[in-house]
């Protein structure tokens, strides 16, 4: 796998606003499919979230095997403040390759193309830098790159789980298309599995427990650089949210979440009464609701892998191992950790070089592929 030479071959092709995308050299093309997403979000949305018409109909890229006829899928689930699928394109292109699965990129709620392009454009963000770093004097790694998302969750720290919630039931949706034969591409009745990197596993790991409609009771998640609980895991990046916004929704989801949701509303009722929603709530602290996580995920045991960087401070491999203990004990086989010979963060776990050390990232990322691709295939 020539993983730098084909992230450059795809970034020059790939265009979202283009149906059917030609791969040169290649028996794999990309569609980019138009979703609606059917949920009610004026129920839990703000107002102004409810406006941004991007988060509700939008488009995601399919990448198609040599083989249509195939009925493997696997569902791509993307980073947390990713605006952009640049990065994703060639892991999505191998595993389609080496699998003979279609593959999703599927994009989680305001984010990628779901959200205003005003969010990435750094002379509109930077003032809002500037403002936050004022406004805020122990603030830290406030970045044009972060602002929207930082801003957004200080202002109003539930939009962490609305985002996934609306996310998840976007995936049902899909799931459900693909299960009726009412996908326009995919062959009807598909076994769906699951690719999840950073807050994507948060979310699959979620969806794998929660299980709505038994749509994921035959799927295998493979799970890199997470897997964690929220609880383990340290968001403040330049690329991912300041300081002071994840100090406000760590503060609430640990302190203030499970207070807040004992009054009668339909959230509540669905946080209390639901099988997702339980394990959203069990994976928000290895101490909370314990004993319904580890059945859940002792159940999962052969369906979940994770593999995790020794260097990633983002998602630390000890709160991956502990969140993950319950499935294989001691000896767990389900997590391994890995360490990368090149500089890398867990943001940009396969960066791209000009100069030999490209060699080396090259055969890390096969050597992740490959394993992905062999439980997943």
């Amino acid at each position: 796998m020539e993983y730098t030479k084909d992230f450059y071959k795809l970034k020059s092709v790939f265009d979202p606003g283009v149906r059917e995308i030609i791969i040169p050299g290649s028996s794999v093309s990309i569609v980019n499919e138009r979703f609606t997403s059917d949920i009610d979000s004026g129920e839990f949305l703000k107002s102004d979230d409810f406006s941004i018409s991007e988060n509700l109909t939008f488009s995601y890229p399919l990448f198609i095997p040599e083989n249509t006829d195939s009925r493997k899928v696997i569902l791509f689930l993307h980073g947390l403040n990713e605006r952009s699928w640049i990065k994703y394109l060639v892991w999505a292109y191998w595993l389609s390759q080496i699998t003979g699965s279609y593959v999703i990129l599927f994009p989680i709620s305001f984010h990628i193309n779901r959200s205003p392009s005003s969010w990435v454009d750094p002379r509109l963000m930077q003032q809002f830098v500037k403002e936050r770093s004022r406004a805020g004097r122990e603030n830290t790694m406030s970045t044009f790159a972060n602002i929207a998302l930082s801003s957004r969750l200080t202002e109003e720290p539930m939009r962490f789980f609305n985002s996934g919630y609306q996310t998840a039931f976007d995936i049902v949706k899909l799931m459900n298309q693909i299960r009726y034969g009412k996908h326009n591409v995919i062959p009807e009745g598909s076994r769906v599995n699951l690719f999840a990197y950073s807050i994507g596993a948060f979310l699959a790991q979620i969806l794998m427990m929660g299980n709505p409609e038994n749509l994921f009771s035959e799927s295998k998640l493979f799970m890199f650089c997470g897997g964690s609980v929220f609880s383990n895991m340290q968001g403040t990046s330049r690329l991912i949210m300041d300081s002071l916004a994840y100090d406000k929704i760590y503060s609430y989801y640990l302190n203030d979440f499970e207070k807040n949701i004992n009054h009668n509303n339909p959230f509540s009722e669905f946080l209390r009464s639901t099988q997702i929603g339980m394990a959203f709530r069990s994976m928000i602290d290895l101490g909370r609701f314990r004993s319904f996580r580890e059945n859940i995920l002792g159940k999962l045991k052969g369906q979940i892998r994770s593999i995790t960087l020794k260097k990633d401070v983002v998602i630390p491999a000890t709160g991956i191992v502990r969140t993950m203990a319950t499935i294989g004990g001691r000896n767990n086989s389900q997590v391994a950790v890995w360490d990368f010979p090149y500089p890398y963060s867990h943001e940009n776990p396969f960066p791209v070089f000009n100069n030999k050390t490209s060699s080396e990232v090259d055969r890390c990322f096969g050597c992740l592929i490959t394993e992905a691709g062999l439980f997943l295939a």
